[in-house]
């Protein structure tokens, strides 16, 4: 258990956490905006546009979110070691 006046993380830099909210929203907002993909043509292999652009935003969006995970992961990773480091006196071992 640790103590309340010892933090466990480091301050935190704002931007992996902005850049990772940004690629959220993209995930999120772009999907619902209808009236850029209701059409029927262009067909890939039959299927009209308004259908497989949705599902190729399935895959787009693992990645999106696979990135801000990784982001916001290394961002946590480097404010644990910050402390860690000066708890062990600035050296890392």
């Amino acid at each position: 258990m640790s103590s309340p006046d010892v933090p466990t993380r480091g301050p935190a830099r704002p931007g992996p956490y902005i850049i990772a909210g940004v690629l959220l929203a993209i995930a999120v907002v772009v999907p619902l905006f209808v009236p850029a993909y209701s059409f029927d043509k262009p067909r890939l292999a039959g299927i009209p546009f308004f259908y497989w652009y949705q599902m190729a935003w399935i895959p787009i969006t693992a990645g999106l979110v696979g990135i801000s995970y990784w982001l916001v992961s290394k961002e946590d990773r480097r404010r644990r070691e910050t402390v860690r480091g000066t708890a062990n006196g600035g050296q890392v071992s």
